[in-house]
């Protein structure tokens, strides 16, 4: 299969040119025109990020993918799906509360927010999955499908259940109604490492389900019937004590997550733009984040998720560690001192119990796209 082309300009901006005005440019490069937009409802799928997060996208550059959609003739809008967790945006009103406390609304950004599945996420289409492996079809929100073009605009970042949080978990996860989130998460199922439990109980804090529980100790434990997999949980604890299953139940919830992007990119067209800044070594789903594990990096493009994706992942790990993150906290160690002998994959290094190399392989096997890339560098 012939290399995908995937688009990149870095950060940099010479005075009087615009980080704004780089993204456009890479847009058009990378060959947006050649959608026909005319008329068109276009999704343009992106994270709101939760409150008190400060790494999310800013709403300018949904704007400028928003200005640039308009101008080509399309009638675009902002979306998301509701979460499973406890947060601010796990029912439309909340999550548009959130929106626009993080800078999103039609005056921001010049076009309108839709949540994708509805007032309390059960706005769901049942849509078929062209050579599903996992799972046949998937619940997916339905203003996402009800889009005639899928524009998806990314935060790459780290994730403590699948590795990293790129375009595919954006698409796929972030697609997903409530209801489509429990049968992606249903087999990943966190453990307490009882050893390490303090009994500090901040972990139930972020249980939607009451599937943690507290025995002898104070010692956590969790309840795996109840437990639905969201992965908050690994995220919230200070000590390290919570970590995804070792049995393949991380995985099966990248390849189904996988399975739900392609369900909704196939038989439309597509683009996608992944922004490589403030990476963090966490979900923007999280309440706070924490500091950037490498300098920022840059912003690519593609028709090819799956090529962005991976661009995207070599990027990072090709990057500095910064002093003083979580990244350079968990090096291997040579006389003291953080060592390169950790083979290269950062995300590895921040969430071990995660392998994030299943996404992309699967995306692969199924045909959502092609790891092999040719970067062209504007």
């Amino acid at each position: 299969m012939e290399a995908s082309k995937v688009y990149f300009t870095d950060m940099r901006c010479a005075i009087g040119t615009s980080l704004l005005e780089k993204m456009d440019k890479l847009i058009l490069a990378a060959g947006i025109e050649n959608i026909n937009f005319t008329n068109a409802f276009v999704a343009i799928k992106i994270h709101f990020g939760e409150p008190g997060n400060l790494a999310f996208l800013r709403p300018n550059f949904a704007k400028t993918v928003a200005d640039r959609v308009k101008k080509l003739g399309g009638m675009p809008f902002l979306t998301d799906a509701n979460t499973l967790y406890v947060g601010r945006r796990n029912n439309a009103l909340v999550h548009l509360d959130a929106a626009y406390e993080n800078g999103f609304s039609p005056l921001s950004t010049g076009c309108q927010i839709i949540i994708a599945d509805g007032l309390k996420g059960g706005d769901e289409v049942d849509v078929p999955i062209n050579g599903g492996i996992r799972l046949k079809s998937a619940k997916i929100g339905r203003a996402i499908m009800d889009a005639d073009i899928f524009i998806s605009l990314t935060h790459f970042k780290g994730h403590e259940m699948t590795g990293f949080g790129g375009t595919i978990k954006n698409i796929g996860m972030g697609s997903g109604s409530r209801a489509g989130k429990m049968v992606m998460h249903c087999n990943g199922k966190p453990s307490v490492n009882q050893g390490k439990c303090v009994g500090c109980r901040n972990c139930a804090k972020y249980c939607n389900q009451s599937a943690i529980q507290f025995g002898e100790g104070r010692k956590a434990s969790i309840d795996h019937e109840a437990c639905v997999g969201c992965g908050r949980c690994i995220a919230s604890c200070n000590y390290h004590a919570i970590t995804p299953s070792y049995d393949g139940g991380a995985d099966d919830v990248n390849l189904r997550m996988v399975e739900y992007t392609k369900a909704v990119l196939d038989g439309r067209p597509h683009f996608h733009v992944s922004v490589v800044n403030h990476v963090s070594p966490y979900c923007d789903c999280h309440g706070e984040n924490d500091a950037a594990i490498i300098p920022d990096i840059g912003m690519f493009a593609s028709f090819d998720p799956v090529a962005l994706d991976k661009a995207c992942i070599d990027a990072v790990n090709a990057a500095p560690v910064i002093p003083g993150t979580s990244l350079s906290d968990n090096l291997p160690k040579q006389n003291g001192e953080p060592c390169s002998c950790h083979g290269g994959d950062h995300f590895k290094v921040v969430h071990p119990g995660t392998n994030w190399r299943s996404q992309i392989e699967h995306a692969e096997r199924i045909g959502l796209g092609n790891a092999a890339y040719e970067l062209v560098t504007l």
